[in-house]
């Protein structure tokens, strides 16, 4: 049975807050990413009581534009990010492993993280 192309979506979009400085690395091949990771809720429903109440979820940046975008948020910014899943495969110290993370082709910093208290400020009550 044959089925139309525009039956198949591969579309991600979420909204979380980053975990991690961002990660840049060059591959052998030349090409360079950034990875970043970003915790996002689950909805309430979900949450049976016990057990994780986020995901946290592994987003890279391939291309030059969700680089740059990425690779100037800090711990705690919350971000939009857009792209598809991809399950990459890579030959490891035991063999083969993979992962599944966000192929992001688009990325926004939604809001900068709260800035932290500074301890000891003179004239402050």
């Amino acid at each position: 049975m044959e089925t139309p192309d525009d039956e198949y979506v591969n579309d991600v979009r979420l909204s979380g807050r980053v975990s991690g400085e961002p990660q840049g690395r060059e591959l052998p091949s030349g090409d360079r990413l950034l990875s970043v990771r970003i915790v996002v809720p689950r909805p309430p429903r979900r949450r049976r009581g016990r057990g994780a109440t986020v995901d946290t979820i592994d987003c890279v940046a391939w291309t030059s534009r969700p680089r740059a975008v990425l690779g100037a948020v800090r711990v705690g910014d919350i971000v939009l990010v857009e792209g598809a899943l991809r399950r990459r495969f890579w030959r490891g110290q035991h063999g083969l492993a993979s992962k599944m993370e966000v192929d992001v082709s688009r990325a926004k910093r939604v809001r900068k993280a709260a800035s932290a208290p500074t301890e000891g400020r003179e004239g402050t009550d």
